[in-house]
Parts: structure tokens; sequence; C-alpha cells
């Protein structure tokens, strides 16, 4: 038989719902507020077809760039031969959710602006930039108390 390429070919598993999370979709997905500019990532939603992404925006990460009051449009960027492409896509609440990869960086953002406000109060000067992680202090390992050993395989033996 030929393989066929349909427009959910190769979905089998990729489209179904978590373990224990099959029934009826919570009403916290349906209260949450995306508003123009939010980062949010595509996952869809197998109990629900209308709406849903094609498989290969699955897992992709894009800007709201429309809200109407079922669906956000989603600026999402693809790869087609050597250039990436503006795609903009429009899907149901159901198969959207927050990002979380500017997470990070507004707390970062955050703690910054308060180190920076208990700095300025005491009057001291304070450097934020992120270092890199750097190596590992040397160790010089002395052999007057750590005698060396000799180290064997054990002896094979049976049990019977």
């Amino acid at each position: 038989m030929a393989k066929t390429h349909g427009y959910r070919s190769g979905t089998r598993y990729l489209f179904q719902r978590d373990f224990k999370k099959h029934g009826i979709i919570p009403l916290s997905t349906y209260l949450k507020t995306y508003r123009v500019g939010d980062i949010v990532d595509i996952k869809g939603n197998g109990a629900v077809q209308k709406g849903m992404p094609h498989k290969y925006y699955q897992g992709k990460t894009g800007v709201v760039f429309n809200v109407t009051k079922s669906s956000v449009g989603v600026i999402i960027h693809k790869v087609v031969g050597n250039r990436y492409i503006e795609k903009r896509v429009n899907l149901r609440i159901e198969h959207v959710k927050h990002s979380a990869c500017r997470q990070e960086f507004i707390n970062r953002v955050k703690n910054n602006a308060t180190l920076k406000r208990e700095a300025k109060a005491k009057g001291e000067h304070i450097h934020l930039k992120r270092q890199p992680a750097a190596p590992r202090p040397a160790e010089v390992v002395s052999a007057k108390t750590n005698l060396p050993e000799t180290l064997a395989p054990v002896p094979y033996e049976t049990f019977i």
C-alpha cells in the first residue's frame, strides 16, 4: 500500500493527550488572557480538532499578533530553504499556552532592580553582569600523607 501524506499523517502520538490528562479540558485554559506581544508555545490539543495547528508548528514558540474571543493569531518564523519566512497562524486558545522562555530574564531584571535600589541607598557601586563559570581552583596532592595504593582486579570465583 502506498504511503499517504495527508494533513495529519504521522501524528498518531504527536497530538495525543498526556497521561491522566484525558477528558474535559480545565476551565483555566479558557480563563487565561492573551495580549498582543505575548510569547506563546504551540501544543496541539487532540480533544479539540477545530483551530488546531499543522503538525509542523507543534512545539514552536511565537508571538501573539491578534486576539479574538476564542482564538489568537501567532507569528512564527519558519525555515524554508535558506531563509526564514514569517508565518501568521490563527489558533484556538486550547492549542497555545504562555511560554516560560522569558521568565528567567524577567526575574533577573526584577532582582537587579532591587539590588540597584539597595546599593543606591547605601551609596555603593554594584556590578550586575553575569559571569561565566570559572574553572575549578588548582589543588596540590601530597604523597607524604597519601600513600599510593596498588589496585588489582578481584579474582574470579565460582560459588557452586
